[in-house]
């Protein structure tokens, strides 16, 4: 016998009713997080398409043409639903469209520049054997794949869907990326748990991070009337060819130079020059020889 939820049903949608107006009207129009996976899912398809054999181009064209459709048709109305909490329902329509088309011509290019981070992972990694081991199995390689995804849509100016996008794949992988980061060519995180990367990091060429690695604010600063500032660059730039090891902390609008290293667990709050190596303090290690107990 099933519950008999039904006298508690008009109450509760009674509720919705006492809050028009409010934050929670505006909650009923988003776009269902679980459209916003599958959407992902279906371009992660797109872009690297797998577990089909490929024995001629029509075939290939075939698996394309499936999963641009589902994905161009999630992402026109997930995002539609999304305008239309910015806007009235002709233009969030027409919103939806022109991102949507946006996003379909610039794959090429977002393709690309996955497939540099893969191989800048196979070169950086000796236990990684092929490029598609990267691809297939590496988070850090999925978090900056759905990054691509997210930064682009962010661009465009779309409300929520970058965000949740962030999100979904923070929630997979451990690695946390604002969808406002810009990130150049050429970029791998290797392991990736507890990796924290902030709105406005802007990030160079050929740069790689390890696990625990935060490019965070330092503080937050205020307006007058004691509000946050949202619109000033908080985070770090990180200039070409530079490497940062696991649980390094990178704060504020510093600039870290060109080839530069630095270390694990390090606090860097104030401008690297280029081709530095920045160390923790160190603290002397002691090797204590313990005789080996004898059972009696």
């Amino acid at each position: 016998m099933k519950f008999d939820y039904s006298p508690f049903l008009d109450d509760y949608v009674s509720s919705f009713e006492r809050t028009k107006g409010s934050f929670e009207e505006k909650n009923l129009l988003l776009p269902s997080i679980e459209n916003i996976r599958n959407m992902m899912n279906e371009f992660l398809s797109l872009l690297f398409p797998g577990g089909e054999e490929f024995s001629s181009p029509g075939m290939l064209k075939g698996v394309l043409s499936r999963h641009m459709e589902a994905a161009s048709d999630l992402l026109y109305q997930c995002s539609k639903i999304a305008w239309r909490t910015k806007t009235d329902r002709k233009t969030a329509s027409e919103n939806a469209k022109k991102a949507t088309s946006e996003f379909l011509r610039a794959l090429p290019e977002i393709r690309a520049k996955l497939k540099r981070d893969a191989e800048a992972g196979f070169r950086g990694d000796p236990a990684a054997k092929t490029v598609s081991e990267i691809i297939l199995s590496y988070p850090g390689f999925k978090a900056v794949a759905v990054h691509r995804i997210g930064h682009f849509l962010f661009s465009l100016g779309l409300p929520y869907i970058p965000r949740i996008l962030n999100e979904i794949v923070h929630s997979d992988t451990g690695i946390d990326i604002h969808p406002g980061a810009e990130i150049g060519d050429s970029f791998f995180i290797d392991h990736g748990t507890g990796v924290v990367i902030g709105e406005t990091t802007v990030i160079g060429d050929n740069v790689k991070i390890y696990q625990g690695v935060t490019l965070g604010a330092l503080s937050f600063p205020k307006d007058a009337c004691g509000m946050l500032l949202r619109d000033i660059k908080r985070h770090p730039t990180i200039e070409n060819n530079v490497t940062i090891y696991a649980n390094a902390s990178v704060l504020g609008p510093i600039t870290v130079g060109e080839g530069s290293v630095i270390g694990s667990n390090a606090w860097v709050k104030e401008d690297i020059p280029p081709y530095s190596r920045v160390l923790p303090s160190s603290v002397e290690t002691k090797i204590i020889q313990r005789k080996p107990q004898v059972e009696k």
